[in-house]
């Protein structure tokens, strides 16, 4: 495959409308999170969307908006006009428990201990599904260049499904343990009385849909967690696994330029960054991540998915 085949042009009459946008927000003092699309005229960011929607789900299932006119702008305006941008695939939810819609991206020099995601730090990530322990994940995740690191920081995406395929070409004495229930950290992002750890499998099918959660090490933190070691077998398809999804050339990696939002099917796709250095942490490498949920409202979790 070749940049074509997932980049979409925002092309100038998008560019137009929000640089015209750009202008508007310019001064705003209210909350991002408040700002909704359907009170701007932006016909042709909805068409825009409304292509990067089918490719996420009829196409690679993953685009990159090439790009947003963020030049010269404040963070916060380029903040806002990422939000409004990204905001027509579906309603935007909350990323941590306590509420966060708008979450960044950035090295804030926090030590890596419980709790602590690997997304606040300058770390490579490892292939991950993002919200993986969560009972209803996001459907879509956006990561949206602000600024971009002195070195490092590559964005990998790598197909879930192939990798099935690949389980099941390959290793079909051990694809079905990937159907089972597993435990998942769950971050510190839950009550203090609540279990520290979900049960979820790496790959769940209703019939109609399938879902793939990925996370390799919070779900093997999660039975250390709960004092359960993983099934002979089952550590065996997860090593199997993560090695597929980790073959040399097999994930598309870019580096990701301000301007450019990334976007991923999150039940289909895995994703992945590489260790990045800055030179100055206060101005250094800022994504804004945000995460979709077209069903169940903007809750952590929606109430449909926790009931009994």
């Amino acid at each position: 495959m070749r940049p074509s085949d997932w980049c979409l042009d925002v092309g100038p009459a998008a560019q137009a409308e929000l640089s015209a946008l750009a202008r508007r927000l310019a001064g705003y003092e209210g909350s991002i999170e408040d700002l909704v699309p359907g009170d701007f005229e932006l016909p042709a960011v909805g068409r825009l969307m409304a292509e990067a929607k089918a490719r996420l789900d009829h196409g690679l299932g993953f685009a990159i908006l090439d790009r947003l006119p963020i030049e010269g702008l404040d963070e916060r305006t380029a903040k806002a006009l990422a939000w409004l941008v990204v905001a027509h695939l579906g309603p935007i939810v909350h990323q941590k428990f306590k509420g966060r819609r708008l979450y960044e991206v950035r090295d804030t020099g926090t030590a890596m201990g419980h709790g602590v995601r690997r997304s606040i730090t300058n770390l490579d990530q490892e292939f991950h599904t993002d919200g993986g322990w969560l009972a209803a994940p996001p459907e879509i995740i956006a990561l949206a260049c602000i600024r971009q690191a002195k070195s490092g920081g590559m964005s990998q995406v790598a197909s879930l499904l192939g990798g099935l395929e690949e389980m099941r070409t390959r290793h079909p004495e051990l694809l079905g343990h990937l159907f089972e229930p597993l435990w998942w950290d769950r971050q510190a992002e839950h009550a203090a009385e609540d279990s520290p750890c979900s049960r979820n499998p790496i790959v769940a099918w209703d019939g109609t849909h399938m879902i793939v959660r990925y996370y390799d090490d919070y779900v093997r933190q999660g039975h250390k967690l709960m004092a359960e070691p993983i099934p002979e077998r089952t550590r065996a398809a997860l090593d199997a696994f993560r090695a597929i999804l980790e073959t040399p050339g097999r994930a598309i990696e870019v580096r990701l330029e301000p301007g450019q939002i990334e976007i991923v099917n999150n039940h289909l796709l895995a994703h992945a960054r590489t260790a990045f250095q800055d030179s100055d942490p206060e101005r250094g490498r800022l994504l804004l991540r945000l995460w979709m949920r077209r069903d169940g409202g903007t809750e952590f979790e929606p109430a449909a998915a926790t009931a009994p």
